[in-house]
Order: structure tokens, then C-alpha cells, then sequence
């Protein structure tokens, strides 16, 4: 697992790179605000086959980030992505209170769960 920063996510989004985004709060989090691209798969007990299914490729890059440094689960999810096998798994470790922050867009108006 890598950290990534709000600028070097923001950098590398605007250069093209398309990695799966995931907020892994719960549902009603990602509800009030989440970063533009982003799915909702929360860290619990069907986590690992959710992603599975949703991420097949393991070289693909995946950013995960909850809610801000505090918040250890997207550290906790990253970890367990590097236990199944994935190769380029980052942590966005400030999360969204951080994008949100800075004057980032973010999305509320709807929910797509995996």
C-alpha cells in the first residue's frame, strides 16, 4: 500500500488516470458527500468479495480514503487489498473532510453502491 496526497491525487486525476475510487465509510456517508467518481464500498464483513467482483484486475490502481486522518479504515482496507494480491492500492490517508476543504467538487446527490 501507498499513501497518496490530495495534490497528487488531484494531479493525477487531471492528467487522465482513471483508478476505481472507493469510499469505504458507510452508505450514509458517502450520501452526504463523496469525491466525483467515487463508489461507495464500505469496509465490513462482505468487503473482500465485493471487491472481488468489482475489481477482477489486480494491477488496476485503486484509491480508497473514508473520512479523514483519523479515520483508520481506508488504511485498514488498503492493507487488506495488499493481503489479496493488489498492486497499486493507495490510500488517500486525509480523506474527504480534506478534499471537501480544500474547495474540491464532491458529489451528494446520489448513491451507487457495490
Amino acid at each position: 500500500m501507498k499513501t497518496i496526497t490530495r495534490e497528487e491525487l488531484k494531479q493525477q486525476l487531471d492528467t487522465g488516470w482513471e483508478p476505481t475510487i472507493i469510499e469505504v465509510l458507510a452508505p450514509e456517508f458517502f450520501r452526504e458527500f463523496h469525491l466525483p467518481r467515487a463508489i461507495s464500498v464500505p469496509f465490513d464483513e462482505s468487503f473482500t468479495d465485493r471487491i472481488w467482483g468489482l475489481i477482477p484486475d489486480k494491477t488496476h490502481p485503486v484509491v480508497l480514503y473514508c473520512m479523514n486522518t483519523e479515520c483508520p479504515a481506508s488504511a485498514n482496507a488498503a492493507t487488506k487489498l495488499d493481503e489479496m494480491g493488489y498492486e497499486n492500492v493507495f490510500d488517500y490517508v486525509a480523506g474527504k473532510e480534506d478534499w471537501k476543504e480544500a474547495g474540491l467538487p464532491t458529489v451528494s446527490e446520489h448513491i451507487q453502491t457495490v
